[in-house]
């Protein structure tokens, strides 16, 4: 899961991040609205916190270029102000969720989530394929109720999978959501990491899309 950070506060942006980074998700930065909103246009990510209050470029203005571009990812707003009506432009402008500093970052990641995961159509914070329980609260994922060890780049690939469970993935999807802007990406790497993943789950839930990608879905029984 890669997730944006638009906020010109540095020291909120780095602990916001840090944080996103501690709960296994990839991380882009953004200081700015004009530099937020380019990176919003052209890079795929899964979700975006957009501070209100940006120079350049304030965060409703680049909010509502995105949603008449046709962006979807779903948007969490910081705003300072203690207006209502702050709030309900933010919504109007395409905020899926809002907010208010000062706040706890455990909420902002608690909501972002619920964004994510309702995007992909889960209501509940357990996303379950078959033996696979995916707790995306506790960024821990088990077989049969045993813990699996995984490493950082195992788990983005085992959560992004299964929150587009029975979807075809390609492996430049996984590129873009598992690694962050100034990776040197390279899809090779995912077959091997898909290749060790099947290993630790030790069931076949993974199946290789010839010249697509991969599908991760539960088998027929349901076990």
């Amino acid at each position: 899961m890669r997730i944006l950070v638009v906020e010109d506060d540095v020291n909120l942006s780095r602990q916001l991040s840090e944080a996103l980074k501690e709960a296994g998700y990839v991380v882009d930065q953004a200081f700015d609205g004009e530099e937020g909103h380019y990176l919003g246009d052209t890079e795929p990510y899964d979700a975006i916190i957009l501070d209100i209050g940006l120079p350049e470029m304030d965060g409703i203005t680049a909010l509502e270029k995105w949603r008449a571009d046709g962006k979807t990812m779903p948007v969490l707003i910081l705003t300072a102000r203690d207006r209502w009506s702050d709030k309900v432009a933010g919504i109007d402008a395409g905020a899926d969720d809002y907010v208010a500093k000062p706040f706890h970052v455990e909420e902002v990641l608690a909501r972002i989530r619920a964004l994510i995961r309702r995007a992909a159509g889960h209501a509940s914070p357990d996303i379950v394929c078959g033996p696979v329980r995916l707790d995306t609260k506790g960024s821990k994922a088990t077989v049969n109720g045993e813990t699996l060890k995984l490493t950082s780049h195992e788990y983005r690939l085992l959560s992004y999978l299964m929150h587009h469970m029975g979807e075809v993935v390609s492996r430049t999807e996984l590129v873009e959501h598992m690694y962050d802007q100034d990776f040197d990406r390279d899809s090779n790497t995912i077959e091997v990491f898909v290749g060790r993943l099947r290993k630790k789950i030790g069931v076949d839930l993974i199946e290789t899309v010839r010249g697509l990608g991969y599908r991760m879905q539960a088998p027929a029984n349901g076990k």
